[in-house]
């Protein structure tokens, strides 16, 4: 996808070195339609530049900041030297994934596809996640309640959340956590059972999460729980053991969260 309007000043833009010359070089922008910029040979790089060409080359993508931008004159000025390389690391990231997301648009609803549709789902993603790539990593994550504010139907939702999951790479985070489970009782050993199938949440943990109880020794059991963010995963770590330590207090026993383990290694 290329924007058909103009970058604004102080934004990163992605392009094309196309031209170099004595006093500068001609970059055309690979994000927009029909966008040409101009470094500057004092935008090239810092301190005295003998030849332009020991810093750039013809076909080379590089990542500049916009100077300024004067629509009248149909001029774009860009720096190079005013990027460091964490910035053009990142940029060139996002660029990269927003021509993913471009490949996805087409695999969702075909070469056929209108620019009208395109222009009016893409804008419905941006708005509400800020790129589209983040739009189809949230569809694949969450599903359709990703996409429930925005004024796409059904259908859209439906074909951008099956592409999503079928396509996207979601990044995942694992946290672990302890419970001591404790019951005197004659009958403490059922009452631990149902402790841990309420920790393992009884078929109501999110689509998105994978939780896992599992036993390490009387009378700890450890919780190790999956998610697509930290603030998921410690949301679900803690309420696993919450769930735990209401079922078995119910039924005389006690229950203890930590975060580290405390039975010795086998």
């Amino acid at each position: 996808m290329k924007y058909s309007g103009w970058p604004d000043t102080g934004e990163l833009v992605v392009g094309k070195v196309d031209e170099i010359e004595d006093f500068g070089v001609f970059v055309d922008l690979e994000e927009y339609e029909d966008k040409r910029g101009l470094i500057h040979v004092s935008e090239v790089a810092s301190g005295w530049i003998k030849n332009v060409r020991d810093h750039v080359s013809e076909g080379q993508t590089v990542v500049c900041k916009v100077l300024d931008v004067d629509k009248s004159s149909q001029q774009i000025d860009l720096s190079l030297k005013d990027v460091n390389e964490h910035q053009r690391s990142d940029k060139i990231q996002d660029w990269k994934n927003e021509q993913k997301a471009d490949k996805w648009m087409t695999l969702a609803f075909g070469e056929e596809m209108s620019d009208e549709q395109y222009s009016r789902v893409a804008n419905e993603l941006l708005s509400e996640f800020g790129s589209i790539y983040d739009g189809f990593e949230q569809a694949a994550i969450h599903g359709p309640e990703a996409l429930s504010p925005t004024d796409l139907d059904d259908d859209e939702v439906d074909s951008l959340v099956e592409t999503a999951r079928e396509n996207v790479s979601v990044p995942y985070v694992t946290v672990t956590g302890y419970v001591d489970l404790e019951n005197p009782a004659t009958d403490g050993v059922d009452a631990i059972k149902d402790a841990l199938k309420a920790a393992e949440g009884n078929g109501d943990v999110p689509d998105e999460v994978e939780l896992d109880v599992t036993y390490v020794g009387a009378p700890e059991y450890r919780i190790r729980v999956k998610a697509p963010n930290y603030k998921t995963a410690e949301s679900q770590l803690e309420a696993s053991a919450a769930r735990a330590e209401s079922v078995i207090a119910e039924q005389g026993g006690t229950a203890e969260y930590h975060r580290d383990r405390r039975t010795e290694e086998e």
